[in-house]
């Protein structure tokens, strides 16, 4: 009777686990598979000002930048002469925020493009790390 009951129990244990891995595999894939924007996106940009600006034409560039469509929120730096700010893709793109703000104001500028080093480096996922091997374990069964 009591090798009937932990067997019971070990399978009771064992089938949880399976279940709870199968629960995290499918939540790994839906969050990881790329999808369109939608309106609630927003992504991330950087704007290198390639002279030094004060804490009044950091004041300029930020109410300009804040009368752009799509724009979400800005940040303005006059210390290091980088604007950081988000939009919403679907209404505006990076590009046509830098083409504008090159034509509007007589600031020199570029866009901040990481190279792909950087991006590795910053990504969370980390081709050594666990995760990573975990994600890459779960997409090639899938």
């Amino acid at each position: 009777m009591k090798k009937r009951t932990w067997r019971r129990i070990a399978l009771g244990v064992l089938s949880t686990f399976l279940l709870l891995v199968a629960v995290l595999a499918v939540h790994i894939y839906m969050v990881t598979r790329p999808k369109a924007p939608d309106a609630n996106t927003r992504i991330m940009a950087r704007i290198d000002i390639k002279q030094d600006i004060s804490q009044q034409d950091a004041g300029r560039i930020a109410t300009w930048m804040y009368q752009q469509k799509g724009m979400d929120h800005v940040l303005v730096n006059p210390q290091r002469d980088i604007v950081v700010f988000t939009f919403f893709p679907i209404i505006t793109s990076a590009s046509r925020i830098m083409n504008d703000f090159r034509a509007d104001l007589p600031y020199k500028a570029e866009r901040f493009l990481p190279t792909a080093d950087q991006m590795r480096a910053g990504c969370p996922l980390a081709v050594s790390s666990p995760a990573h091997k975990v994600l890459s374990f779960f997409k090639h069964i899938f």
